[in-house]
């Protein structure tokens, strides 16, 4: 896929799943629930910590690439250096996301034509980001920055386009779309580590499917209140 048609469809599912610390083991049933569901790109997570090597994401990031060729894209999460970015684009990642700006990341990234998504918290930042050539920038944490902060910060980078990562739920989800976000990044609220555990997969789909429905109506409703106006 090209990589226009790829952002188009970022936007279109407006929803990237977050998985942070899942073991192996539970990476494919887990992304089998969350594409049952209608996730149509999800993000595994690179561990900073050192406790999981980055050899093994990125050989998580080429098994499940495969494993849901045609029913999701797969990414990169909490992409940090250079060195990992290689990492994640050897193993087939086709976005990587960060949380921070980390401007040779970005061009890196974009040089292999991949999207690139780093994270930002202020209006430099963001600026920053995507004059080194970001696709979209990452609001993080949008839970703690609150939307009034957001709308604020949008409103003189109405041309940079922005996901809010941190704290999404079903039921602020909605909120986010409505005030321009190009889509959202979503966590543990869609991944619950207890769900997981107890192999409870059919309520993670149930889950994955309440966000979908979310998403769309969210976006239904911005279509309508953009053709009224």
């Amino acid at each position: 896929m090209k990589k226009n048609e790829l952002i188009q469809e970022i936007r279109e599912a407006a929803i990237i799943a977050i998985i942070r610390g899942v073991e192996r083991e539970n990476l494919p049933p887990l992304l089998d629930a969350l594409a049952a569901g209608g996730i149509r790109f999800a993000e595994i997570t690179f561990d900073q910590t050192g406790r999981t090597a980055n050899t093994e994401t990125a050989q998580s990031i080429a098994d499940m690439k495969k494993r849901m060729a045609g029913r999701m894209h797969i990414g990169a999460g909490t992409v940090m250096t250079v060195g990992q970015a290689d990492q994640a684009m050897t193993a087939g990642a086709e976005f990587l996301i960060s949380p921070n700006v980390n401007p040779d990341v970005i061009r890196h990234t974009v040089a292999a034509d991949c999207v690139s998504i780093p994270g930002a918290m202020t209006p430099t930042e963001a600026a920053t980001a995507y004059g080194s050539g970001a696709d979209f920038v990452k609001l993080f944490p949008a839970d703690t920055l609150g939307l009034p902060y957001i709308k604020a910060l949008m409103a003189p980078l109405s041309h940079i386009p922005f996901l809010a990562v941190g704290g999404v739920n079903d039921r602020n989800l909605g909120d986010f779309l409505a005030a321009g976000l190009a889509g959202v990044g979503v966590g543990s609220a869609l991944t619950p580590k207890d769900r997981i555990a107890a192999g409870d997969f059919e309520a993670i789909s149930e889950m994955a499917k309440r966000y979908t429905d979310a998403a769309f109506t969210a976006q239904k409703f911005q279509s309508e209140s953009e053709l009224k106006s």
